[in-house]
């Protein structure tokens, strides 16, 4: 069968810059669609591209006009599902491919996509569950039955969301993701602000956390899936001259035995890369001695979710974790030489104040590449659960991370201009 693999343009909107002109707050970063390519390599029975309408905006007419594609997928994270579903519209209308819809909004918000221009939808991983839903579409035509993982859209009727596809079966391993076919793009995936290409390999999926605000375990049930050492080596290598390795795994050292062994691999492979990966800040802390290996192996920054600067912050996300341990993970790897990616989260209740003391913290604390969003209260979260009665702008196109979707305490324009200048101060001497 011909099947095209589509991944969504750049699409996310912004209030700063709609209302107030502040453009500064957009970010953009041009990453490969590994979940696609991951997908990909796992229907090697047929014939398969990748459309990336972030690296090409305008590719899609040529694209079903020129491959005629029979089965037609799609994935993307919540701000990116209102384009999904004009992608699904357009691909019906030019087609009329089998329409099929996956990612991370999908597995938390299945019923969104519950329109007449959605054929399935995947939850969880997904990567045997299309290639399962692939097969019997083409033994069985339009009338199967959706394989495990997989829903068939019902509009009108609410949907009944099957359990999570869990198990380390799902990863299908043995199957390596189809980098050659976005070969095209490769001059794209780049992290423009500091001018680094990298590749994106996925030692693990899931998490073992509850953060209260993470769309992690939609996806994965709250399962840690980790791949075996041999498959991360692999795909390490499949990508050839790329220099940065970007390991996309929510935490990459949830296993510190598996992390340590890895990292020992990685040192023995003779690869000559760098790397950036997540860890959590009491990793850090308990386990030094795994850091000081990883960064003999080529391991470059580390990418953290301190989320908050004081204890009563961090207990209100579920974080598991207090400031004290945040700020002895930051010495420690000071003392490595390993640069830190801080993730922090501001409140839109966040007064002048607030704005202030965050300032200090990330000056004081010489965090490399600060990253700082918005509380967004994302669908299947249990923040969603907790804030939706408060939640003012619905419009998922807005869930970027970036826009306050709940009341700001300040008045907005103020709230946006303070959010521009933090970030504009604390990206100055940014660097890896």
């Amino acid at each position: 069968m011909n099947i095209l693999l589509i991944n969504p343009p750049n699409c996310g909107r912004s209030i700063p810059e709609e209302r107030y002109g502040i453009s500064s707050l957009k970010q953009i970063f041009r990453g490969e669609p590994l979940a696609l390519e991951e997908l990909a390599g796992n229907l090697g029975e047929h014939t398969v591209r990748i459309l990336d309408l972030k690296a090409d905006p305008e590719g899609l007419a040529s694209e079903l006009s020129g491959f005629r594609p029979e089965v037609v997928g799609i994935t993307g994270v919540t701000c990116e599902a209102n384009t999904m579903l004009h992608l699904a519209a357009r691909v019906k209308e030019a087609c009329g491919a089998t329409v099929v819809v996956g990612g991370i909004h999908a597995s938390n918000d299945p019923d969104f996509f519950n329109q007449s221009a959605v054929d399935y939808i995947v939850v969880g991983i997904g990567k045997k569950s299309f290639a399962d839903l692939v097969s019997a579409l083409e033994g069985g035509g339009s009338r199967i039955a959706a394989p495990p993982g997989v829903i068939r859209t019902k509009p009108g009727v609410r949907l009944i969301r099957p359990p999570v596809r869990n198990s380390v079966a799902d990863l299908v391993m043995e199957r390596p993701p189809a980098y050659d076919l976005v070969d095209r793009y490769r001059s794209h995936y780049i992290l423009e602000k500091l001018g680094i290409n990298m590749g994106f390999v996925a030692s693990a999926y899931g998490c073992p956390y509850s953060c209260s605000f993470c769309s992690i375990r939609g996806q994965t049930g709250g399962s840690y899936l980790i791949r075996s050492i041999d498959a991360v080596i692999r795909d390490i290598r499949l990508l050839g001259n790329v220099p940065v390795i970007r390991l996309v795994d929510a935490n990459t050292f949830g296993d510190v035995g598996r992390a340590t062994a890895l990292g020992r691999a990685l040192l023995e492979s003779g690869l000559k890369k760098h790397y950036l990966a997540d860890i959590r800040s009491d990793t850090v802390v308990r386990h030094p001695e795994m850091l000081r290996q990883w960064k003999a192996a080529g391991l470059r920054a580390v990418i953290i979710g301190f989320e908050e600067i004081d204890d009563a912050g961090l207990a209100a996300m579920n974080k598991a974790n207090t400031a004290g341990m945040n700020t002895e993970a930051i010495s420690i790897l000071h003392d490595l030489g390993i640069s830190i990616v801080g993730d922090f989260i501001i409140s839109p209740e966040y007064d002048e104040h607030d704005f202030e003391r965050l300032s200090a913290y990330l000056s004081g604390k010489r965090i490399d590449l600060p990253m700082v969003t918005v509380m967004t209260p994302l669908p299947g979260t249990p923040l969603y659960e907790t804030h939706r009665h408060r939640i003012t702008n619905h419009n998922l196109d807005y869930y970027t991370l970036t826009n306050a979707v709940t009341p700001t305490g300040l008045d907005e324009k103020l709230f946006y201009a303070l959010y521009a200048r933090l970030l504009a101060d604390s990206h100055q001497h940014a660097r890896l």
